[in-house]
């Protein structure tokens, strides 16, 4: 019985020593603060799991793609509409269950496997001082749109300002085609573009009265701000999620289930209470993942 336990606790020393021993997986990340986040809970979770991992932040979302379909890297945290516009030029309205879907079958074509999506979305979406939404009942796309109508008609020299980023403006799924679905009359002057950072600092501080912004971004929270529901579904699903080539998956078992457990501690209010901590609290990606990990006893 003791020959038994000591060759089982020298086959689990050998299998330990030839995972860690064995080359590191490669994990790319971009460059704002939740790719950085998950990046830094991604390396914690994984070596205490027992496996090596190499993070490269802040790399291109292009070329992370290339170096995936190429093998220089094994893994990443990508988000369903990039994977579904940017790389696979579908531009058709899907729900984020046809988004995922569509994603998860054209990239397989490829060697890579989406696995468990998040249950969030770093999407588009408009945003304003929550007391001064709260206080007109504005809650919507559609709610803001009327009453951007309703200051047309009956105050014309007090027209509302929205703050948008240069890319939206100019883009072909944009600012014309989101006014086209909601029915949006606006004058050039009512639109002030300005870089994207600088969009919540302008909703904040009163410069516009509504603003684009992203639904995860730390600073929704850090500045009060109300995110208004896009009723009509305009803006497309981005939904993160751990993609792994195949054969890297083939190559470490426990991987996938790894990250699963890693995208099932994930929401909308999660992550954009850790980009706060980030951004606005000025608390390292490092120590952000840490303490949550920690508190979900991953750790």
């Amino acid at each position: 019985m003791r020959l038994f336990s000591s060759l089982t606790a020298l086959c689990a020393a050998a299998l330990f020593s030839s995972q860690t021993l064995a080359a590191p997986l490669i994990l790319a990340t971009k460059s704002f603060t939740e790719q950085h986040i998950l990046s830094a809970m991604t390396v914690q979770y994984l070596q205490k799991k027992g496996f090596q991992v190499q993070p490269q932040t802040n790399i291109a979302t292009v070329i992370s793609r290339n170096a995936m379909i190429n093998k220089q890297v094994d893994m990443t945290w990508e988000y369903t509409g990039t994977s579904l516009i940017i790389f696979n030029h579908i531009n058709e309205r899907m729900s984020p269950e046809e988004s995922y879907a569509t994603v998860k079958r054209l990239d397989a074509k490829h060697g890579l496997v989406w696995l468990n999506p998040a249950d969030m979305n770093n999407t588009y979406a408009f945003a304003m001082q929550r007391k001064r939404a709260e206080a007109e009942h504005i809650n919507t796309m559609s709610e803001l749109v009327a009453k951007i109508e309703q200051v047309r008609k009956t105050d014309p020299d007090n027209n509302w300002l929205l703050g948008l980023d240069l890319e939206f403006s100019g883009r072909s799924d944009g600012m014309k085609p989101l006014q086209a679905a909601y029915k949006m009359a606006l004058d050039r002057p009512q639109i002030r573009q300005m870089d994207p950072g600088l969009v919540y600092n302008a909703v904040r501080d009163g410069f516009v009265d509504a603003g684009l912004i992203y639904t995860t971004d730390g600073r929704v929270k850090g500045f009060d701000l109300k995110v208004l529901e896009d009723d009509k579904g305009f803006f497309p699903s981005y939904a993160v999620t751990p993609v792994v080539r195949k054969d890297t998956l083939a190559a470490n078992p426990g991987l996938e289930e790894a990250l699963n457990t890693l995208s099932s501690q994930l929401s909308n209010d999660v992550i954009t209470e850790l980009n706060k901590k980030v951004d606005i609290d000025h608390q390292s990606p490092q120590q952000v993942a840490r303490e949550f990990l920690h508190s979900k006893q991953l750790l």
